[in-house]
């Protein structure tokens, strides 16, 4: 009866998630157990941003990946378009929500670099972990670590097929485009 009583007494507020679910959660740590999801939970960092605040810049060199634990962020790339709330020239490739992860080629990449700006949109908390963590893991609990290089893997190749379907339809769209400029009008 008194483990129960307690048992809710130090859970966060619902709506809070602790960095432990966060972890679970994605995709690159679901397939870890309790116990390395917790030594996972000493390695990585907790940042927090205020709004507008920049997390990084494209260009930079990428040391490892966030996952949004709370707020907003903001990736654009420098663009001759200007999307609302975006930095004139910048062009708005996503909004990410708690839960979302964001930068995990670094891990990865030898001097890797930005490929985009990501920025707070609101105040923000986000879980690094970067490329000496993923070291320190496959080192330390080399199941964990092949287990989340595995998953990062699929990732990565999952958002380069993304990618390339996305400029697939974008060169078919200029393709159509063309051709209507070229047919001759009845």
């Amino acid at each position: 009866m008194a483990a129960s009583l307690w048992e809710h007494f130090f859970k966060p507020a619902s709506g809070d998630p602790t960095v432990e679910n966060v972890l679970r959660d994605n995709v690159l740590f679901q397939d870890l157990n309790a116990r390395q999801i917790r030594f996972v939970r000493n390695i990585v960092h907790l940042r927090r941003y205020r709004q507008t605040e920049r997390i990084f810049r494209q260009g930079e060199t990428g040391a490892g990946m966030y996952i949004i634990l709370k707020g907003k962020v903001a990736i654009t790339v420098n663009g001759s378009t200007s999307e609302p709330g975006t930095a004139a020239g910048d062009i708005q490739i996503a909004n990410l929500q708690p839960g979302d992860f964001f930068g995990e080629l670094a891990l990865v990449e030898d001097a890797s670099r930005r490929s985009a700006d990501a920025r707070a949109l609101e105040e923000t908390e986000l879980i690094g972990f970067f490329k000496p963590d993923l070291l320190e893991v496959l080192e330390r609990n080399p199941a964990a670590g092949v287990r989340i290089t595995m998953r990062l893997g699929q990732v990565l190749g999952r958002r380069l097929r993304q990618t390339t379907d996305r400029l697939a339809a974008l060169e078919d769209e200029h393709r159509q485009k063309a051709l209507k400029t070229v047919e001759p009008s009845s």
